[in-house]
């Protein structure tokens, strides 16, 4: 379960109170050094071109907002796109080629689960994960990569590409870390070429496959607390809610479906990928993303603008 120190943190980001303000002013020096930190380090940046498009889906929030499933949204328009991230929560390290051009080599537990999904997800395109991100490049443009899309990339300040940030529709806090949620100044935002906010720019479509009983919500995603206006009404009986990445045991959700009544979960497609072989019957709460006109075909114009 995640623990009180998550979950006041979650909500001083997310949902802040007047208590959690207090401790938000208590950080706010470490909070100004650290911003100021990564300002400078921003302006030292030489970045550097790898000779093939790199297009960077991230965001300045810590937290879930939608990269995975805009990466999937744009990769699809190409023909031999890769994707390159870090990779978080898997059991290994350094460079590991994740899918080569449809073909999975490994399994959720190498690689993780953002990884293994977006492999599934795009059956056309190559998957690598590595810690060193411009290795990751280097590996996918050796492959045959025509544009790399960087997972969570706007702090690789060393590399040249497209910057998309995404933004959810309300921000309740504008503090940078550990007082709030932005790993920069807010303002570094109009550094990105392209900033996108739900809402505005684009929309979550979010189907329940599957939601025709009662169930148990498992999930290990950040900000958990933003499925809920998706959870179908008075199904759900009972949640075990997970830190971000983390591993299912089998032994805990029985336990958390008996203390519910239920004989199904109902999760996410990022957690799916960690629960297949654990045998239980599985609802899914299943995520598209509908894009405004226009940003699939600027990402096509830096793109085609940047081929060598």
């Amino acid at each position: 379960m995640r623990s009180t120190l998550t979950r006041f943190f979650e909500n001083l980001f997310y949902r802040p109170r007047w208590y959690h303000w207090l401790v938000a002013l208590a950080l706010l020096p470490l909070s100004l050094l650290y911003a100021a930190a990564m300002w400078v380090r921003r302006r030292l940046a030489r970045p550097r071109s790898f000779g093939v498009p790199v297009v960077s889906v991230g965001n300045l929030l810590v937290g879930g907002s939608g990269k995975t499933p805009m990466t999937v949204t744009l990769a699809k328009e190409f023909e031999k796109p890769a994707v390159v991230l870090r990779g978080y929560g898997r059991k290994s390290r350094g460079l590991v080629v994740v899918s080569e051009w449809g073909e999975v080599r490994c399994g959720v537990e190498t690689v993780g689960d953002e990884a293994t999904l977006l492999a599934r997800s795009l059956p056309h395109a190559s998957v690598v994960v590595a810690e060193d991100r411009g290795e990751g490049i280097e590996k996918a443009k050796e492959m045959g990569a025509e544009v790399v899309f960087l997972d969570d990339g706007f702090s690789k300040v060393g590399i040249e590409k497209f910057d998309i940030l995404l933004f959810p529709a309300k921000v309740a806090n504008p503090l940078p870390l550990p007082s709030g949620p932005f790993r920069e100044f807010r303002f570094e935002a109009r550094r990105a070429d392209l900033v996108l906010v739900e809402g505005v720019d684009f929309t979550r479509q979010v189907a329940c496959e599957g939601c025709d009983e009662p169930m148990l919500l498992v999930t290990a995603i950040a900000n958990p607390e933003r499925l809920e206006p998706y959870l179908p009404a008075g199904l759900v009986k009972g949640r075990l809610v997970l830190p971000d990445h983390a591993w299912f045991d089998k032994t805990q959700i029985k336990k958390a479906m008996k203390e519910a009544g239920v004989r199904k979960i109902l999760t996410t497609e990022k957690d799916a990928v960690k629960l297949e072989g654990i045998g239980f019957d599985m609802a899914l709460l299943k995520l598209r993303l509908q894009l405004r006109e226009g940003i699939e075909a600027a990402v096509q114009g830096y793109v085609a603008a940047h081929r060598v």
